[in-house]
């Protein structure tokens, strides 16, 4: 049973359902982790050093990438340091950062592709107006706002998590998350889980606003326009599509997942559920954006060319 006082470090009960196919487990994460932070490196490079990528496009997809490779760095790390203990033992400091990272990750990546569909309504449906209405001072404003927001935001709640004290050490997972580490608190989380809940209300409802008013607006542009336009509106848009619906796919399984009885799934699919969000988004937006963007892809095979 677990101890009823003060604890202050705390068992990742997932780790022991990994533990006949660890090395498996290691060598996979591994390269995950290594192939997406050479895609989101290569990606920066190739938008830096190229002058004809500088548009607000493109910058606001370098974002993107680093934020990407935060997330993936907040989490794989210590996936591969606990596959490797004896104990999965973490502690409570360990467990807010990891908190604290994953969390004002999903609300960068939301914040970030939301910023990404206002450019993409002001390119369609303002053409003539788009370097006037997106002007250097206003993309540098967007991207730090993109960054400001989901950090102060959150930060304010997590002081709640903070401050509670726990009596229960046991997290069934293989990485700590705000729900699962305020059921273990000594005393009762109904305020704290109610607070959390209009929290997330203004974490992420903003930014799904956004994009929904973005394509709404683009979508009843391309009615009225010609072929081609429609054409190079589907171009321009589908990246960005593709990467925000994967990702939000990607949240809604972990909000299945943990909000409701999983137990009669395999360990395996309760694991590819969890940690979708966290793994597979970062890899794929490089992928997605080099394939879909000619201007990209030409860039990127230069820059690997000339490095070799």
């Amino acid at each position: 049973m677990d101890n009823m006082s003060e604890v202050t470090s705390f068992v990742l009960t997932g780790y022991f359902e990994m533990e006949d196919m660890k090395h498996l487990y290691f060598t996979v994460f591994f390269l995950l982790y290594i192939t997406t932070v050479f895609a989101n490196v290569l990606l920066i490079c190739v938008i830096c050093a190229e002058r004809s990528l500088h548009d607000p496009m493109y910058i606001f997809l370098c974002n993107l990438a680093v934020n990407g490779m935060y997330g993936s760095t907040s989490l794989v790390p210590s996936i591969l340091g606990q596959l490797m203990s004896p104990s999965h033992i973490v502690s409570l400091g360990c467990c807010l950062a990891q908190i604290y990272s994953l969390h004002t990750y999903v609300i960068t990546e939301f914040s970030v592709l939301a910023v990404m569909s206002y450019d993409r309504y002001i390119a369609i449906c303002y053409p003539l107006h788009y370097h006037i209405i997106m002007s250097p001072r206003k993309v540098c404003v967007l991207v730090v706002l993109s960054w400001i927001y989901p950090s102060v935001a959150f930060g304010i709640y997590f002081i709640f998590t903070a401050k509670l004290t726990f009596c229960r050490k046991l997290i069934p997972k293989i990485h700590c998350m705000n729900f699962e580490l305020v059921r273990l608190s000594c005393f009762s989380t109904y305020v704290h889980s109610i607070v959390g809940l209009v929290a997330t209300v203004f974490y992420l409802v903003p930014q799904i606003l956004m994009m929904l008013f973005s394509y709404v607006h683009i979508f009843r542009i391309c009615l009225k326009a010609s072929k081609e336009s429609r054409a190079k509106a589907a171009q321009t848009c589908t990246p960005h599509l593709i990467a925000a619906i994967n990702f939000s796919v990607g949240c809604f399984f972990e909000v299945i997942q943990s909000r409701f009885d999983s137990n009669s799934l395999s360990f395996e699919s309760r694991l590819f559920l969890s940690l979708y969000y966290l793994t597979f988004p970062p890899l794929l937006n490089p992928l997605i954006y080099g394939i879909s963007v000619h201007a990209i892809r030409v860039q990127a095979i230069k820059y690997i060319c000339c490095k070799k």
